[in-house]
C-alpha cells in the first residue's frame, strides 16, 4: 500500500531552481569555457561576503563554542542591527523588535505562521516572488494575486486593494523581484494607511535595500508600528549561502513569533550571526558592487534592445531585468530551455513570478561578472542572429 504525501506539499516549484540545475549539469559536462553557461538566472552576488566578514566567521570558528544563541539572536547582532535603522534610516528601533532568523526564508515562514490562520486571504503583487505564494499556500492561506503592470509599475496599488475583496495581510517588495522597481515614500505610506485602516496586517520585505541606482528605499518603519519587516544579509551584503536574516516585529507579534522560533529553529546559525556584525563595516567594498550592479544593468538596457529584448519593467533597484518577450514566445519555460541548450544563456521564465501572465516574461539577473554580462549579450546577439 503507497503511503500519502500531506497536500501542502502540493505546491508549484521554485522554477529558478530548476533552471539552475539543468545549467549547472550543462556545466558539468562542458569542456571548455564555450561550453558553460552564462547563469542570468540566480539572485545572488556573484561575489561572496565581504573578506571582514571571512575573517571574523574564521576567528569565531576557533575562539568560540557555537553553541545555541538565544532565540531571538545573539544580542550585540541584535544591536548592530538596530544601530543601522538609526544611522541608515534615522528610526529608532528597540532591540526587543528585532528577530535574527535563518534567511529571509525563516522570517517569512515564522511570521506567515503568526500573522495569519489558515483560510485568510493575503494579497501580493503578480509579478512576485514565488516563495511568499508558495509558502501561504503551503501553510493553507489563500493568495490574492493582485494584477500589477506597467501601469502601477508592477507595484501593488490601493486601487488593486479596493478591488480583492476582503483581506488579511499585505506583501510588498521594494525593490522587488522580479521587477526591480520601487515603491516611492508616499506611495508606501498610503499602502500602509490603507492596511492600517481596514485591519490588514502588512509585510514589508527589504531585502534588496542598499541596491538601488537612485533614491534610498524608505523603509515601512517610517510609516507603520504594525508592519512586520523582513531583511536579509543575502543580497546587499552578498552573504547569501550563509543563510542569516533578519525581521522587525510590532509588540503584538513578540511572543507568538519566539515560542515558534523555538520549537522550529531553536535559534539561528551561530557562526553566521557573529561573522554578521563585521558586515556592517564594509559598506564602501559593498557600495562598490552596487556601481557594478549598475554598470551591468546599463549595459544589458543598451545592448539587449539589439537581440530583440526591447521591453523592460524599470529596475530602480534589486538586479534583475524583467523583460517582456511576448513578440517572441508565449511559453517562457520553453524559451528559457532554448535559450540554455542553443546559446547557453541561463535565464529565468515569467511564469515563476506570475502563473497567469508569466508565460510572454523572462527575467535575467546582473549580479555577475561585467565580463560574463558582456559574454550574454555576445551569446544572444549570435542566437538571435543580429552578431
Amino acid at each position: 500500500m503507497a503511503l500519502k504525501a500531506a497536500r501542502r506539499s502540493a505546491i508549484a516549484p521554485f522554477l529558478v531552481m530548476d533552471v539552475l540545475r539543468a545549467a549547472s549539469a550543462r556545466d558539468r559536462a562542458a569542456h571548455d569555457a564555450d561550453g558553460r553557461c552564462v547563469h542570468l538566472e540566480i539572485g545572488q552576488p556573484g561575489q561572496g561576503a565581504p573578506r571582514p566578514v571571512l575573517d571574523a566567521a574564521a576567528k569565531a570558528l576557533y575562539a568560540e563554542t557555537l553553541g545555541y544563541t538565544e532565540t531571538f539572536g545573539v544580542p550585540t547582532l541584535r544591536a548592530r542591527i538596530a544601530r543601522h535603522y538609526a544611522e541608515t534610516y534615522g528610526i529608532e528601533v528597540p532591540i526587543e523588535r528585532i528577530v535574527v532568523t535563518t534567511g529571509s526564508s525563516g522570517a517569512f515562514i515564522l511570521s506567515f505562521l503568526a500573522a495569519f490562520d489558515a483560510g485568510d486571504r493575503v494579497a501580493l503583487a503578480d509579478p512576485g516572488y514565488p516563495a511568499y505564494r508558495n509558502i501561504l499556500a503551503a501553510l493553507g492561506i489563500e493568495v490574492v494575486g493582485l494584477p500589477a503592470d506597467a501601469a502601477t509599475r508592477f507595484q501593488p496599488t490601493v486601487e488593486l486593494l479596493e478591488r480583492a475583496g476582503r483581506l488579511d495581510g499585505l506583501i510588498v517588495a521594494s525593490p522587488a523581484n522580479p521587477t526591480g522597481t520601487m515603491l516611492a515614500s508616499a506611495e508606501l505610506r498610503r499602502l500602509a494607511g490603507w492596511c492600517d485602516a481596514h485591519g490588514v496586517r502588512f509585510v514589508s520585505d527589504e531585502i534588496y535595500h542598499g541596491i538601488v541606482f537612485g533614491e534610498p528605499a524608505t523603509t515601512a518603519l517610517a510609516h507603520s508600528t504594525s508592519a512586520i519587516v523582513i531583511n536579509s544579509f543575502s543580497k546587499y551584503y552578498a552573504m547569501t549561502g550563509w543563510r542569516l536574516g533578519w525581521m522587525i516585529l510590532p509588540e503584538d507579534l513578540l511572543r507568538p513569533v519566539e515560542v515558534l522560533a523555538q520549537n522550529l529553529f531553536i535559534s539561528p546559525p551561530t557562526l553566521p550571526q557573529l561573522a554578521g556584525l563585521a558586515a556592517f563595516d564594509c559598506r564602501a567594498e559593498l557600495d562598490a558592487r552596487v556601481a557594478a550592479y549598475r554598470a551591468n544593468r546599463d549595459l544589458l538596457m543598451a545592448e539587449l534592445p539589439k537581440a530583440g529584448f526591447r521591453d523592460f519593467a524599470p529596475a530602480d533597484g534589486a538586479f534583475y531585468l524583467y523583460c517582456d518577450v511576448g513578440h517572441m514566445t508565449n511559453d517562457s519555460q520553453q524559451f528559457c530551455r532554448r535559450l540554455l541548450d542553443e546559446a547557453g544563456v541561463a535565464a529565468t521564465p515569467g511564469v515563476d513570478f506570475d502563473r497567469d501572465r508569466g508565460s510572454r516574461f523572462l527575467r535575467f539577473s546582473f549580479a555577475g561578472s561585467n565580463a560574463d554580462i558582456r559574454e550574454a549579450v555576445r551569446r544572444l546577439k549570435a542566437w538571435r542572429g543580429v552578431g
